[in-house]
């Protein structure tokens, strides 16, 4: 699965509209109700979710990422057992071609174990709908550039 871009009949300035799937991992269903119902559909005028896929354990992002493609995965930092933080840096070292990442860390202050993930961007709980938002769009309108 790949991210799209065709014309845009809303009239955006980038005259493209972006399709996604997404990829959620949390241990927490509720941090992952959160998650989608924050985001909904439409991150952006000009940016679909077509998909989510969501995982509750790190073994199964793994066999997820393995067998599909993602065009983003969003990793739970504060997930038990394994956090997303560590996941995001074990997928980006592991996974040749790994879809961009977006971890959401303890607090703002986590922005280093951010970094340290090698994660493409980072939302700090508590998630606010808006800013996770806009950072998911910020990723599906750059585009992979790896």
């Amino acid at each position: 699965m790949t991210a799209s871009s065709v014309a845009s009949p809303t009239g955006d300035r980038t005259g493209t509209a972006h399709t996604i799937t997404v990829l959620l991992y949390s241990d927490d269903i509720a941090t992952r109700d959160a998650v989608r119902v924050g985001v909904g559909r439409r991150p952006a005028k000009d940016v679909e979710i077509a998909a989510w896929r969501e995982c509750a354990t790190a073994d199964a992002v793994i066999e997820a990422v393995e067998k599909e493609r993602y065009d983003l995965l969003i990793l739970d930092g504060e997930a038990a057992k394994v956090g997303g933080l560590g996941l995001a840096k074990q997928l980006k070292n592991e996974i040749y071609d790994c879809p961009d990442i977006l971890v959401l860390t303890g607090r703002p202050a986590d922005g280093w174990l951010a970094a340290w993930s090698q994660a493409d961007a980072a939302v700090p709980h508590p998630i606010d709908p808006m800013t996770l938002g806009s950072a998911i769009a910020d990723l599906a309108r750059r585009g992979r550039t790896s």
